[in-house]
């Protein structure tokens, strides 16, 4: 069974905001609880199916990954009632996600592939093969779409020019971004993985501190690469064995969609949402480092609704 649809009735709830992937429930108390449902986006299109396990998953690492980089960036986490859910502060998004590209890699090699070389502001040389190493990771950011529509390039000046974040605050997500990203590297690393790309979002809390919101270094948000045969395989020009959701897209657009207009959405049959299903239990157990415990999912919606409810009950 999987979780795609949510309309709980929280203690003290005031509204629910339904993004791609999360359903964003406010309480009165300047806390939010955020539960990751089973949907699966890619082309800022939610799939017509869910993943199993898939919500999890994507709680669990993140839960993990807030609390090994919380001594070096502030976050919004307090705590994780159920499997699927986190509570924490409400904070004021900023419009822009922070993505950062160690490797040419995913977006960024297809509009090289297209002949660009600029991307948001940052000139890209010549010469540059698919998966290929940056000599420095980059800094490519993405005004946040909502649901339905796409998310898209913006430059560093084009930001502060518009005033979608302040000079100041911007210089504080970007040294954060740059900080966790090594750390998430380091991270990967020890588990004989490449931390390849991946995003941020960050918000103010109520008192106005910047801190890290929504997920971080999960398959939805981030794209790794095996470490042990990555030189190897980019020598020979093939491609590399990737642990994230890029795997789907390319699934995608095989089947010609990529989420533009008059494109039909092709039928995932049950054997390939176990695929990606087990490829997404495959990164868990890869880049946490332990087996990955599947919970009860028999009546999922009632197993979340209960365990809230207890904890903000005795919270």
């Amino acid at each position: 069974m999987t979780i795609t649809n949510t309309d709980f009735n929280f203690l003290k709830q005031r509204n629910i905001y339904k993004g791609k992937v999360r359903d964003v429930y406010t309480l009165t108390n300047d806390r939010v609880l955020m539960v990751a449902t089973d949907r699966l986006s890619a082309f800022d299109v939610v799939m017509p199916k869910g993943i199993p396990f898939k919500g999890q998953i994507l709680n669990q690492i993140a839960t993990k990954m807030m609390k090994a980089t919380e001594h070096i960036v502030p976050n919004w986490l307090i705590d994780t009632p159920d499997p699927n859910v986190a509570y924490g502060y409400a904070c004021e998004p900023f419009k822009v996600e922070m993505v950062i590209r160690g490797y040419m890699a995913g977006h960024a090699a297809r509009e090289y592939k297209l002949g660009k070389r600029e991307l948001c502001g940052i000139k890209l040389p010549d010469g540059l093969k698919e998966n290929d190493k940056f000599d420095s990771p980059i800094i490519t950011p993405a005004t946040k779409a909502e649901m339905g529509n796409h998310d898209e390039d913006i430059a560093r000046e084009d930001i502060i020019k518009r005033n979608i974040i302040s000079e100041d605050d911007y210089n504080v997500i970007e040294d954060y971004t740059y900080k966790l990203f090594d750390l998430g590297a380091k991270i990967a690393k020890k588990q004989g993985l490449i931390l390849v790309d991946t995003k941020y979002e960050f918000g103010k809390t109520k008192d106005g501190k910047i801190v890290l919101i929504d997920e971080i270094h999960t398959p939805d948000s981030s794209r790794y690469f095996y470490s042990d045969n990555y030189q190897e395989l980019q020598d020979k020009g093939e491609p590399q064995k990737q642990l994230s959701k890029e795997f789907v897209r390319q699934w995608l657009i095989a089947n010609n969609f990529q989420g533009l207009n008059n494109q039909q959405v092709p039928n995932m049959t049950d054997a390939y949402i176990k695929t990606v299903s087990d490829r997404y239990i495959e990164l868990y157990e890869k880049i946490i480092g332990e087996p990955f415990i599947k919970a009860d999912v028999s009546n999922i919606n009632y197993r979340i609704e209960t365990n809230v409810l207890n904890y903000l009950k005795n919270s």
